[in-house]
């Protein structure tokens, strides 16, 4: 069942078309990618979903009900919840209180709110960090810290923007073991991503945007032999070096 719909969404900035007729579905409970070169319009219809920017054409409906045309806050609300590339945090507030600031959302009662706000900081990884102020965190602490907080809202759909930019390998781990936490939790993602290794080894189905259009829709394995797809963005090695991955796990 899809628990996001994304039907023919163009967004237009005077005569640059970021997004042109884009459509796609997120099914409840999966992983879905969301790739392409820098410039492909992939923040763009993040901005759409969500409600930062109006689209100019198309539907967006999540859960069963239309939404193109609602505030951020009353998608948020209805459980669409996403992070930013370029991290946001209150960075004089601890990061107790950044996460806190989410579980409101849902709930006015403090305690229910700071409940939430520690599991969520339990869930990922950023318990030690709890009383620090969020500015003084380092990036991989302030990307899980944009996760943590859009967690505390008790999302359905939890949208990702580059949450593993910037990030060490033991990092980009660390997020992915989180997201797949997530997952079996019984929340939908759907995350934009750079880093393939961390990725396409989790995805259910990747969605490609070059240009602003759609060129693929596929589960990873498919993605990476499609020879759109390399040309516009991975690269004949990077197919090759995934190939060679899953042959050796299929071997073991």
């Amino acid at each position: 069942m899809a628990l996001l719909e994304v039907r023919e969404v163009t967004k237009k900035f005077g005569e640059l078309v970021a997004n042109d007729r884009v459509s796609f579905t997120v099914e409840t409970g999966t992983i879905v990618g969301l790739i392409g070169p820098n410039g492909a319009g992939k923040t763009t219809l993040f901005n759409c979903i969500t409600g930062l920017y109006p689209a100019d054409g198309g539907a967006i409906h999540f859960d069963g009900r239309e939404i193109t045309a609602l505030k951020p806050y009353e998608i948020a609300r209805r459980g669409a919840v996403r992070t930013f590339q370029v991290v946001r945090p209150l960075k004089e507030m601890t990061v107790f209180d950044n996460v806190l600031v989410g579980a409101f959302l849902k709930t006015g009662d403090r305690r229910a709110a700071a409940a939430r706000a520690e599991e969520c900081l339990s869930i990922c990884n950023l318990t030690s960090f709890r009383d620090r102020p969020a500015g003084g965190l380092p990036i991989g602490g302030k990307k899980r810290l944009e996760m943590a907080r859009a967690l505390a809202t008790r999302p359905k759909l939890l949208m990702l923007d580059e949450v593993m930019a910037g990030m060490t390998s033991t990092e980009i781990n660390a997020s992915v073991e989180v997201i797949l936490r997530l997952r079996d939790s019984g929340i939908t993602l759907m995350i934009v991503e750079h880093v393939m290794e961390g990725i396409m080894p989790i995805a259910d189905k990747v969605v490609v945007l070059d240009g602003g259009i759609k060129i693929a829709e596929d589960a990873p394995g498919n993605i990476v032999n499609d020879e759109r797809v390399i040309e516009a963005y991975l690269g004949p090695k990077y197919s090759q070096r995934f190939k060679a991955r899953r042959e050796g796990a299929d071997l073991g």
